[in-house]
């Protein structure tokens, strides 16, 4: 008999900045970013097969399952492990797709911790991130699984504990390319590097802001609605772009003062508020099933 499915969650995150300080030999962008973890979760369901398959059996219908980070994480891990078992993935999702929320690199980094826990392939964390980086800059955060300043092109990873908030996050209906974003002529590429201080001092910013903002309408209508409902003294920060889009954010330091604003988003655009987590849930489960 097949063993029953088991389920695991795949956290979203938020950027709550986003600066480009140079570029790589090979055309990638250097990056700082402050990766805030939050509780909106996609749902993984993975079921052991003996036969060595892999096939994703539910999905995003957008998404061809060749396609999937989820597919390919799996894949790429049985490939690096050598283990003759294989796979069912089911990937529900309730992270928005295109949305600056990581919600495919997520996916695939708890597949990979997923099977390597199901498989008993005893990877290290170290092992698992650097197969999550081939697939995505940002699947090794969510292989690390905790909130964190981040550099290079992503994958420089300094865990963080930061203050409790709460966050409303809008997507305005559209698809931002990231690819079409990073390529822009006037992408700001030299912003000076900065610590951890002056983020709390509120000297940061997101440089794909602008340019979004110019080429994609409905994000730029989005953060001036969202900045015009924030009262000066209920918002952490103002409103702000994740990653390079669609969606949009702003903190607050209690769900009702989140909620309020939530209440109030025009119709056509989707919003939920979440709670920033400094640890994954993912890897709350493995240390509570080890």
């Amino acid at each position: 008999m097949r063993a029953d499915w088991s389920w695991w969650p795949a956290p979203a995150k938020l950027n709550l900045f986003l600066h480009v300080v140079g570029r790589f030999d090979d055309g990638y962008h250097a990056l700082q970013t402050l990766f805030q973890l939050i509780d909106r979760c996609d749902s993984i369901g993975l079921r052991v097969r003996q036969d060595g398959v892999i096939e994703r059996i539910a999905g995003p219908p957008d998404i061809a399952p060749e396609e999937d980070l989820a597919v390919r994480a799996a894949r790429a891990l049985r490939v690096e492990s050598g283990v003759s078992l294989g796979a069912e993935l089911q990937v529900l999702k309730s992270i928005p797709t295109g949305g600056g929320l990581g919600g495919g690199s997520s996916d695939a980094a708890t597949v990979l911790l997923g099977l390597n826990r199901l498989w008993g392939t005893g990877l290290s964390i170290d092992e698992l991130s650097q197969i999550g980086l081939r697939l995505g800059a940002d699947v090794p955060l969510f292989v690390r699984g905790a909130s964190a300043w981040g550099e290079g092109r992503g994958e420089r990873l300094e865990a963080v504990s930061l203050p409790p908030q709460w966050f409303l996050v809008i997507h305005p209906g559209c698809a931002v390319s990231t690819a079409e974003i990073f390529q822009a002529h006037e992408l700001t590429r030299n912003s000076p590097v900065i610590t951890i201080r002056a983020f709390a001092e509120g000297q940061t910013r997101n440089v794909c802001e602008p340019i979004v903002r110019t080429r994609y309408p409905a994000v730029a209508a989005a953060l001036d609605w969202l900045g015009a409902q924030i009262d000066a003294g209920a918002a952490q920060h103002s409103a702000r772009m994740t990653g390079t889009g669609a969606c949009i954010f702003a903190s607050f330091q209690s769900a009702e003062e989140a909620l309020r604003i939530a209440a109030r988003v025009p119709e056509g655009w989707d919003s939920f508020v979440a709670r920033g987590l400094d640890c994954s849930p993912l890897h709350v489960m493995l240390g509570q099933s080890s």
